[in-house]
């Protein structure tokens, strides 16, 4: 059995997919912004992630923009039947590779053709609306208008299921009442757990929560803690952290991103890990931290 097949598996708007999946942000170039140093290395990393198992990759068509999905089409296309692809819309880029709101209405309905063009699909299986009141944490503001155009377009038979990105409970509750969201994707990870009450109430409606960041993004996690239960156990720290997330909640679905075939197989190995009692005790002193 695969190493994201012995993950679990959970439902993602009407698909099962494997518990571990793949975040191809960092397929783009540094800061995200313009093409990779080494496109065949990442082409290469996507045929093997899912060559391995994976079937469920998150992408945007404003990394890059448009570059990485352009690579996973190159990559993967045509498509495996079991994998779902999840992209996102709602920001676009500046010259600079700034990260800007794109709420209208012309803006998101282009933002989904760019999608569907750059990857070759017909209809988009998930679209995450990001909320961009603040690019990088949720604030609160209404989602009402552009989740209206999300639904159109859904009507309209490009978007199969809608989702949202750096939210609020608040904001989460809102766009329920107005349709059906099928997953949420915040910023979550062993150190940083805003979301943890989030994520038990999602759990009992049976909605997954995609953790972005699961390692640290940016910056990777760094701890002491995090450190010696990986030295105990005799992997690595963000293998830790990745078997963390998977017990922390049945409802998760991971998306570890990376652009190198061996960080790709570390990610991966990470299911096998078994944290005993004393480790997650120990584990949950990092955030304290």
């Amino acid at each position: 059995m695969s190493y994201p097949a012995q993950s679990g598996q959970f439902t993602l708007g009407h698909r099962s997919v494997h518990r571990l999946g793949y975040g191809a942000m960092q397929l783009a170039g540094p800061g995200v912004f313009g093409p990779p140093k080494d496109r065949a290395a990442a082409v290469a990393v996507l045929r093997a992630a899912v060559a391995q198992g994976v079937n469920h990759i998150d992408t945007s068509d404003f990394y890059g923009p448009h570059v990485t999905n352009q690579i996973i089409r190159e990559a993967l296309h045509p498509y495996a039947e079991d994998l779902v692809i999840v992209t996102k819309i709602s920001a676009r880029r500046g010259p600079d590779g700034a990260w800007l709101p794109a709420f209208s209405r012309a803006e998101l309905t282009q933002a989904v053709e760019d999608n569907l063009r750059n990857l070759g699909l017909d209809v988009l299986e998930v679209v995450n609306l990001r909320a961009m009141f603040n690019a990088h944490h949720p604030v609160e503001g209404s989602l009402e208008a552009p989740l209206a155009v999300l639904a159109d377009l859904q009507r309209q038979g490009k978007v199969r299921h809608i989702g949202l990105s750096n939210v609020t409970p608040t904001q989460i509750a809102d766009a329920r009442r107005m349709c059906d969201i099928v997953c949420v994707q915040n910023y979550y990870n062993l150190a940083h757990r805003d979301d943890d009450a989030m994520i038990d109430g999602l759990a009992r409606d049976g909605i997954p929560y995609v953790p972005f960041f699961p390692l640290g993004g940016f910056s990777p996690l760094q701890s002491s803690i995090l450190s010696e239960v990986a030295a105990a156990l005799g992997a690595t720290p963000m293998q830790v952290a990745l078997a963390w997330l998977l017990r922390r909640a049945a409802n998760i679905l991971l998306i570890p991103g990376t652009s190198s075939l061996a960080h790709l197989q570390e990610n991966l190995a990470a299911v096998a890990l078994v944290l005993p009692y004393t480790a997650m005790a120990a584990l949950e002193g990092v955030a304290a931290g």
